[in-house]
């Protein structure tokens, strides 16, 4: 009243200690697990409103046991008075257990620019775009604090990523800003080599589910018999098996071939090979095409 309302208007800090208690205490509140947000009481939201904090409400929780501090936002004011409760991985983080005094203070914290993080697990690596899937999970977060072991579900499995480092501070605000996002290698990753490398493609180009007798190279390469498209014998060698002599078959104009096989194709000879292999062979020529006489449209005159 001193000040006849000249400091109203100018920010206060809140700094309050509460019983801490993850959010497993609370009914079917695993949306809260899942975020970087915590659940005050309403006494702190009417004292907040007083000391005209600055929006977002943002906060710096610390164990001063255990030197350990973070920061977060908060999502609702109903939880127990003298009480908050906030995510099991924030309160690893604090090395706080279930009912310890927790410092809450409220906080101012820049916009962040760069983050880098390193997954705890090698099976990070099975996620197809973990960029997507980071950016779709940090919406249920309000900050970043560097150190901090932050944990995230995804098909239903629990992913740990470590807070390596955030710029422009040790701690930023991710609300509503455009961060540049890093991977570092995870945890127990080994970079494999050139060797095996070239040996995992060699094995994804082989055949799969081949037996290992049917792909050895066999001792005779081409164990079948060769025919000629004329029909004659082929001269073979001393150590080769002699195939089946073909003979081919007479082929009789206007007179269909009911025994051809599809599987086979038949060759004819012309009138001047036909008579030539015959004279070879001593046989006389039975096949004569064009045997008749040629006759003329138009007669001489005498």
């Amino acid at each position: 009243m001193l000040g006849f309302g000249i400091y109203d208007n100018i920010p206060r800090s809140f700094n309050t200690q509460y019983r801490c208690f993850s959010v497993s205490m609370l009914y079917d509140r695993e949306d809260v697990e899942k975020g970087g947000k915590i659940i005050m009481p309403p006494s702190a939201l009417d004292l907040l409103t007083r000391l005209n904090i600055v929006y977002p409400m943002l906060f710096k929780l610390s164990n001063a046991r255990k030197a350990r501090a973070t920061h977060c936002g908060v999502l609702e004011f109903v939880a127990d008075e003298g009480k908050v409760y906030i995510p099991y991985w924030m309160m690893r983080n604090l090395l706080l257990e279930e009912g310890d005094f927790v410092q809450i203070q409220s906080a101012s914290l820049p916009i962040a620019t760069y983050a880098k993080f390193q997954p705890q697990s090698v099976d990070f690596l099975d996620i197809s775009n973990p960029k997507a899937v980071l950016e779709n999970n940090l919406r249920s977060f309000a900050c970043l604090t560097t150190g901090d072991m932050i944990a995230f579900t995804y098909n239903e499995k629990v992913y740990e990523i470590l807070v390596m480092e955030t710029r422009p501070g040790q701690a930023t605000s991710i609300i509503e800003c455009d961060m540049q996002v890093e991977f570092a290698a995870p945890v127990g990753y080994v970079e494999p080599s050139r060797s095996t490398e070239h040996k995992k493609a060699s094995q994804s180009q082989a055949l799969p589910d081949i037996p290992a007798e049917l792909i050895k190279t066999p001792k005779v390469k081409f164990p079948g018999a060769g025919l000629r498209p004329d029909g004659k014998v082929i001269k073979k060698e001393k150590n080769r098996k002699q195939s089946e002599k073909v003979v081919p078959t007479e082929i009789k104009k206007g007179v269909p071939d009911l025994k051809w096989d599809k599987k086979t194709i038949v060759f004819v000879r012309s009138k001047l090979n036909s008579q030539t292999d015959k004279k070879d062979e001593g046989e006389s020529p039975t096949f004569q095409p064009f045997s008749g006489g040629g006759k003329k449209l138009r007669q001489k005159r005498y």
